[in-house]
């Protein structure tokens, strides 16, 4: 018995609705991963502003940036790990300036993690007032975020 007046599917139907959902959520998990890394990027912002006000007033303490250590401005170069998105450093290239750095965790870290390791940084010199951010991937040293290595 053929039942001909049954409404139903083709196969072909079904394989294009399969790949319509697939490129649907292709899009979605790519804008999902833009997004956080956005968050991530917030974070990062936050910290360096926090280690920024440290390092100011270790400045205004002392006058300059000789003998400051990674205590002084709140870097504990913790390590990637379930719990972090970015390992944070210090450095300085004089008395007067102060580079301010977080590392974003490729693995280790929580998830998802970047898909290429970055440094986000701020060289400051609290005697002038000057700041300017700058971001390097570490493996071309090219610009990131929008902003010049």
């Amino acid at each position: 018995m053929i039942y001909r007046n049954k409404k139903s599917f083709t196969l072909l139907e079904l394989v294009m609705v399969i790949i319509v959902v697939g490129i649907l959520a292709t899009l979605g998990y790519t804008q999902y991963t833009s997004w956080v890394e956005k968050g991530r990027t917030a974070e990062a912002i936050l910290r360096i502003g926090v280690m920024r006000q440290l390092a100011y007033e270790y400045y205004m303490k002392n006058g300059s940036f000789a003998g400051i250590r990674s205590e002084d401005v709140g870097a504990d170069n913790t390590p990637c790990s379930p719990s972090v998105w970015y390992q944070d450093g210090f450095g300085t290239d004089s008395d007067q300036n102060v580079y301010l750095t977080v590392i974003r965790c490729t693995s280790g870290g929580k998830t998802p993690n970047a898909s290429r390791e970055y440094y986000y940084f701020l060289i400051y010199s609290p005697g002038t007032g000057q700041s300017s951010w700058h971001c390097q991937y570490s493996d071309d040293s090219s610009g990131c975020l929008g902003l010049p290595p």
